[in-house]
């Protein structure tokens, strides 16, 4: 097996629109990402940018003081960890676009994911959003603009009246913002390099993007995630990206997030395919042409969505990639010394961590991340559903007209108490550690979603039962009433 990667750059992806860890657990973690391979970060600060003036209305409760992106910066610096931001320019600018403020920017009116590329005040808002994050990162080196998934874009009423002039399209209205947008960058910090997410480019023709000038100002990222991916295909499209006059790629894989939108734990062996079929492709394709791999870890798939995988949770799939990048292939060896290295016992999602022996940081939430995930809500569904007193005689119609044969309280309130002791146990647990790692809005969203509503049933159920079980009230009326006499 080779010790060497074709990929000289290995930035771990850290997505802030959801779960954004605090500064005192990503002390502790860049050290971490650094020894198991990295040596860069890419952050998508979204709405934990501490943004000033009339953007300030952008940020989150929680976001970072100026002061704490300073120590974030060098934190990574201290790890050796180049740190890429991430602003979003173009698609995705729900954050943005969700304000009063800026929602006659949107594209299309009543949609606040894609900025109207037709008006001066989006270059103008885009471009003070560099500036500002520029300025706290004075030693950048590069700054990715995103620009993926620009839904709806033509949509809007000025797209198209703009369409219907001869020659125009959808593709060159992309490109045109883009140079807009990377050239803000190159007049503002001329050594800083503007990457672009690749998807809204793939389909283009190739004498359409040559001719927009997009390929001197920019690099593109190659994003693909599936375990699966068209090695093939993947080597075309960087032949043609070349072609265009594109000189540096960069690629993206995935190590959480991308395997569904409300996933609480990665699938190891999908994401140990998808990095073992990048290789192949850094092997087959142009030689030198990839700068390097984003490790992306989606922590959300839009501003709106739910949480998927928290960071901790991700870990050993992290470890897993990045060795698999370095060593060029995962064999049984290379396994057992990363489990070493992170004091895990297995991949497997089902003995994640050895009691005592995890040694990594958040190595608590994982473990009890996986017990809920795989627990928590099959125990409740065995008892309300699988347990033959409570369906046989505590049913929804019982537990409607609060009727319950007495001697079935005894069978059923013990295992509904002791379930519910047992969670209740195991989550003050992990709320505490979660509250070491996230901040408040964060843990209690991953509770809300996870956890509350299977022991709000298990809650439901004992009120029911107590009320059922309590003494009745004689009936009344007629009916219920003492005999009359004739």
């Amino acid at each position: 097996m080779s010790g060497s990667t074709p990929f000289k750059m290995r930035l771990v992806h850290l997505d802030l629109k959801g779960a954004p860890p605090k500064v005192s657990y990503l002390s502790e973690i860049f050290p971490l990402f650094r020894a198991l391979g990295a040596n860069g970060l890419l952050i998508e600060y979204e709405d934990m940018f501490p943004y000033e003036g009339p953007l300030r209305l952008l940020r989150a409760k929680y976001a970072y003081s100026p002061a704490e992106i300073k120590e974030i910066l060098h934190l990574a610096g201290l790890s050796e960890l180049e740190v890429i931001p991430l602003v979003q320019t173009f698609g995705h600018m729900e954050f943005v676009l969700k304000h009063a403020a800026f929602a006659h920017l949107r594209e299309v009116g009543p949609l606040p994911c894609t900025l109207n590329p037709h008006e001066a005040e989006s270059l103008a808002l885009v471009g003070a959003m560099i500036d500002q994050v520029l300025e706290l990162h004075p030693g950048a080196q590069r700054l990715h603009v995103g620009c993926d998934e620009v839904y709806y874009l033509g949509e809007g009423e000025a797209s198209r009246r703009w369409l219907q002039q001869e020659q125009n399209s959808t593709g060159k209205l992309c490109l045109s913002h883009m140079q807009a947008v990377a050239s803000h960058v190159r007049a503002r910090r001329p050594g800083v390099t503007p990457l672009v997410w690749d998807d809204m480019l793939r389909e283009l023709p190739e004498d359409q993007l040559a001719a927009s000038g997009v390929p001197q100002l920019v690099e593109p990222v190659l994003w693909d995630y599936t375990a699966d991916l068209d090695v093939h295909g993947k080597v075309l499209l960087m032949q043609k990206y070349q072609r265009c006059g594109f000189l540096r790629l960069w690629a993206a894989s995935a190590f959480k997030g991308a395997t569904g939108p409300s996933q609480a734990l990665p699938p190891v062996e999908h994401h140990l395919r998808n990095h073992a079929q990048w290789l192949q492709v850094a092997g087959s394709g142009p030689t030198d042409a990839l700068q390097g791999i984003i490790l992306t870890g989606w922590q959300r798939y839009d501003h709106f969505s739910v949480l998927c995988e928290l960071l901790p949770a991700g870990v050993p799939s992290l470890a897993a990639c990045l060795q698999l990048l370095l060593r060029g292939g995962f064999d049984e060896d290379v396994k057992a010394k990363m489990e070493n290295l992170l004091g895990i016992s297995s991949l497997e999602i089902t003995d994640p961590v050895r009691e005592g022996a995890g040694s990594f940081p958040g190595r608590s939430i994982l473990a009890l991340v996986t017990q809920v995930s795989l627990h928590l809500r099959s125990s409740v569904d065995m008892l309300l559903e699988g347990n033959r007193y409570v369906t046989g005689w505590f049913s929804p119609y019982h537990r409607q007209r609060k009727l319950i044969h007495p001697v079935m309280v005894q069978h059923i309130q013990p295992a509904a108490l002791s379930l519910l002791a047992q969670w209740s146990t195991l989550v003050q647990e992990l709320e505490a550690a979660l509250q070491l790692a996230f901040y408040p809005d964060a843990v209690e969203e991953w509770l809300q979603e996870n956890v509350h509503p299977s022991l709000q049933r298990l809650q439901a159920l004992l009120q029911d039962l107590s009320e059922a079980a309590a003494p009745q009230p004689p009936p009344t009326g007629p009916a219920g009433g003492a005999a009359q006499d004739p």
